[in-house]
């Protein structure tokens, strides 16, 4: 299997997610072996559930996580089963994370799988409904966000929870700071402030509850040796050993995801071309916005693949 030094994969995380997201693939049998296994560990069809939904089901964070997991390593499968070229890095955002340490062969997929269910049920039972929220702020600085959520506070919790790219920062912690925090950042330019419905302030100090339960989750997990780097979310940093990466995992449930800084810190290791693995394009688009020198690509179905393989194989 040849493997390209200038190559970066990256994982799509919560959100990406659409009912029949998967539908140029239901004849591939890597693909549809991986949904399988992925279904087995959990006792659930998961891709009659991608394939017919209903959309309020896919998108309830206990049934995202693991579908945008599997999914993302379904369309990895696909694309080394045809010759793909491994890359020398993986990411994922956020959730995408894990499917990144599945790619690097640290994590066992069904394991994974159980994981992330586990990981979204903690998530999604740290705070009561209603309690937190999360907005998407747009064309505003980071360090522009930070002052407006200091200014929100106000004794609650708000902060930015995922630094996707320049001009769109997502904020995170209880629902009345995050609205005050809202007018602050259009008192400060922001083009928009737009409330995102989700279930949970997810990468927020909110998430630190769910973050004690998942470290004693992830405590049982056997972690392997990276077969390709991990940049991880936290602290943008390559880990080998199995306790720093447990260790990066816990503090990111409860913590920002620095995906900005993630993508910049691609070119001084010599990437210089980066794919997305999973459905939609998400991450392309970010990675695009963050660095437009890169060479990026969104193997989002079947036909982009075939269309990209030829470049790297």
């Amino acid at each position: 299997m040849k493997s390209l030094d200038n190559l970066a994969v990256v994982f799509p995380g919560q959100g990406s997610q659409s009912v029949g997201m998967m539908a140029s693939f239901a004849d591939n049998a890597v693909v549809r072996a991986t949904f399988a296994e992925a279904s087995d560990a959990l006792g659930q069809d998961l891709w009659q559930l991608v394939a017919e939904g209903p959309a309020e089901a896919l998108a309830q964070t206990v049934n995202t996580q693991p579908v945008m997991l599997t999914a993302g390593i379904a369309v990895w499968r696909a694309w080394l089963e045809q010759g793909g070229a491994r890359p020398v890095l993986v990411a994922g955002h956020s959730l995408g994370e894990y499917a990144a340490l599945v790619a690097a062969e640290v994590l066992d997929f069904a394991e994974a799988v159980r994981l992330v269910r586990f990981r979204a049920q903690a998530m999604q039972e740290a705070v009561p409904a209603g309690v937190g929220g999360m907005a998407a702020i747009l064309n505003l600085s980071p360090e522009l966000v930070a002052e407006a959520c200091a200014e929100a506070a106000q004794g609650e919790s708000v902060a930015a929870a995922n630094l996707n790219s320049p001009v769109q920062i997502v904020i995170a912690g209880h629902a009345a700071a995050v609205e005050r925090a809202m007018e602050a950042c259009k008192a400060r330019g922001a083009k928009r402030a737009v409330p995102l419905p989700v279930s949970a302030p997810f990468h927020s100090v909110l998430m630190k509850p769910a973050a004690d339960r998942l470290a004693e989750a992830l405590a049982k997990v056997k972690f392997s040796d990276p077969a390709i780097a991990v940049l991880n979310n936290v602290d943008v940093r390559i880990e080998h050993s199995a306790d720093a990466i447990r260790d990066a995992l816990v503090r990111q449930a409860y913590s920002p995801v620095r995906w900005i800084e993630t993508v910049e810190a691609m070119a001084p290791r010599g990437i210089t071309a980066v794919l997305e693995s999973g459905p939609g394009k998400v991450l392309a688009g970010l990675c695009k916005r963050i660095n437009g020198e890169l060479a990026v690509e969104a193997l989002t179905d079947a036909e982009a693949i075939s269309r990209v393989l030829p470049q790297y194989q």
